[in-house]
Formats: C-alpha cells, structure tokens, sequence
C-alpha cells in the first residue's frame, strides 16, 4: 500500500509513537485532501498528542533531543551565541519550551492546540500557563531571531542561521533591521536571546 490506514495510524500512535514526533506533530496541521479523511486522521492524533498526563519518560526523552541538538547540530565554525535557530534563547528554545507546554497541558485545555509558536505564546500566557516575564522574553527573542533570519534570507538567498561575521553583510543586516551600527544589533540580540534562555531554562527543566 502507498500509504498506512487510519486504523494502523491509530495503532502506531498508540503503541509506538516517539516523543519526537509528538514534537513535529504539535505543529502539524492539514493542507490538502479530502475533509473527511483529514478530521479523522486528527482524531486518530488526539489521544496520542492530547493526553491527561504528559509521561515522565517522554518529559526526560524530550529535553535528551533537545541536548543533543544544542550539541551536535550547530556547524563547526560557527558560534553558537549568535545562530539564530539553535543557539542559547533563539528559535529552537522557544519552540522547545512551547511545546512542551503545550504537550503538558493540552489534555485539559483544548484551547492549547495551535499550531503557531507566537499563537501558542498568546494562548498559554492567557490561560495562566505562562508568566508576562516569560511570555514577553520568549515572544521578544522569537520575533527578532525570525526578523534577522528572514532579511538574511532576503539578502543572501539560501537560508542563514546565524547572525552573519563579515562587515558588509553585518552593516547591511543591521541597517534593514532599523540598526544604525553593528554593534547595536548584536547588542540587542544578546538582550533578547539572555532573557529568553533564562526562560526556557525556568520551563523546559524546571
């Protein structure tokens, strides 16, 4: 068969599932085919994604990939302060303690079920589930990081995660973000991605 049934999805996900695609499928949502299909497919997801109670062992397997990503996906050379997806309090801790959250308390509150990132930030600060402190600083970190890495993109063609070394590109970057010196985007980038590292660390591990 080219595809799994509905029925061994529902098997699969209730058996075998692993904690990373939970992750991928807290964002997942339909695009194209038949309606029908599509509604029972997120109801085979639902148990598996949406549970009373998130299992310690997947708690503990979660924050392990995140380890593993924040220590072997960064490439060589590059410094991992200042790369914007998977450096201290960029786009990769965002999205991490978001989902998590998300996979914590979605059970219990369907309204948890977004998703977008900055969606998921509004949702869980208004139901109580995130502190303004935190919101602000993960909300903060993640729209700048998203800004610096679509202009690079705009800039330099394929996708750039990190803040670029070189002056040309630096100046250029910083003066399309509203910056009139390097420095001061850096600068800023550090306040950011400071405040939302301390933020994750308070919901990821705590």
């Amino acid at each position: 068969p080219l595809s799994r049934s509905l029925d061994a999805y529902r098997r699969y996900y209730q058996d075998w599932v692993e904690p990373w695609e939970l992750l991928a499928l807290v964002k997942a949502r339909p695009a194209a085919g038949d309606p029908e299909v599509l509604n029972e497919f997120e109801s085979v997801l639902a148990p598996a994604l949406w549970r009373d109670s998130l299992p310690e062992a997947m708690v503990v397997e979660i924050r392990r990939i995140k380890a593993r990503i924040e220590s072997e996906r960064i490439p060589p050379g590059e410094d991992p302060d200042f790369h914007l997806k998977l450096g201290p309090g960029g786009l990769s801790d965002v999205e991490f303690a978001t989902q998590l959250l998300q996979l914590r308390h979605g059970g219990a509150s369907p309204e948890l079920r977004v998703p977008g990132t900055m969606e998921a930030l509004r949702v869980l600060h208004q139901t109580g589930l995130l502190a303004i402190a935190d919101f602000d600083a993960l909300s903060q970190s993640y729209l700048f990081c998203t800004r610096a890495r679509l202009r690079l993109h705009l800039q330099r063609g394929p996708v750039s995660d990190s803040l670029p070394t070189d002056p040309a590109t630096s100046s250029s970057l910083a003066a399309s973000l509203g910056f009139d010196r390097t420095g001061e985007m850096r600068d800023e980038y550090r306040r950011n991605t400071r405040k939302a590292r301390r933020s994750f660390e308070r919901i990821f591990y705590g």
